[in-house]
């Protein structure tokens, strides 16, 4: 059946959207550009891309509603219903999975009581798995709201979305300091983070990421190693900030990997 027009936002919602679109318009040479900036606005106000934000990008930017909709529905970055306050991602790619996530996965489902792409009742929290956040030497990986918390278990991953649905504060391993969704989808479409110290804190990858890169400039000696033996610290590459944070396969750490009480299990066979 034909669906009706999407409702249009109230006037001051309108209005106030209108100002930020033609902020962020203004800074493409061709106003098709905005499209990926401008979902990400009407995401930052309803928590998700409603068929009401898609009819306003199409609106402010002269293209159709399908057109719109090919852009919104090709991103996994924007949500089509409505999202919690967290977005918990688990990596379930090659290596994360292998070091653990499918075990942190079917934890935090069991735990949340929700399957994949689904929130829970609070609205704290949705749970989903998510591919390669190139951060595999960190595995198993869980990022919330875009931001990294590395080398996690089951027992630390289900203490994370404790703290978040309680309204604990919880801190990334590296990056800016958490926000909501709706708050980093502003950020993402372009506009200035004014919390204080969190631009700051935004750092880079961390010491294990960049061994490569400093081997590539030469910086490290001949004989540096890539990646140190367990125990070993990685060459001579710094941490980024506080304690060294080494992956983990750069020391000991107990990974589901190397935690027998929290194994990964057996990988099925395929179709199973």
């Amino acid at each position: 059946m034909p669906q009706l027009p999407a409702p249009a936002y109230p006037a001051d919602v309108l209005a106030r959207l209108e100002a930020d679109a033609k902020e962020v318009i203004a800074r493409y040479p061709g106003s098709r550009s905005a499209l990926l900036p401008l979902l990400h606005l009407v995401q930052s106000e309803e928590g998700f891309v409603s068929r009401t934000g898609m009819a306003f990008c199409a609106d402010q930017l002269g293209l159709t509603t399908a057109e719109v909709t090919a852009v919104a529905t090709f991103y996994t970055m924007y949500r089509r219903r409505p999202s919690g306050d967290y977005q918990v991602g688990v990596c379930t790619n090659t290596l994360c999975a292998v070091m653990g996530g499918d075990a942190i996965f079917d934890r935090l489902k069991d735990h949340l009581g929700v399957g994949n792409d689904e929130t829970t009742e609070d609205g704290k929290v949705t749970l989903e798995h998510i591919e390669c956040n190139a951060a595999c030497d960190f595995a198993p990986v869980v990022m919330v709201n875009w931001e990294f918390f590395d080398n996690q278990t089951p027992e630390s991953a289900t203490r994370l979305v404790d703290d978040l649905i309680a309204g604990r504060t919880v801190e990334p391993t590296r990056g800016a300091p958490l926000c909501t969704y709706k708050e980093t989808a502003r950020i993402l479409a372009g506009f200035p983070d004014r919390r204080p110290g969190a631009v700051e804190a935004s750092g880079g990858a961390g010491a294990a990421s960049l061994v490569g890169l400093k081997l590539a400039k030469g910086e490290g000696g001949p004989h540096a190693r890539v990646v140190g033996q367990r125990g070993e610290a990685p060459g001579d590459a710094q941490p980024q900030k506080g304690a060294e944070h080494l992956s983990s396969h750069d020391a000991p750490q107990k990974t589901s990997a190397s935690d027998p009480e929290h194994p990964a299990g057996p990988a099925a066979e395929e179709g199973e």
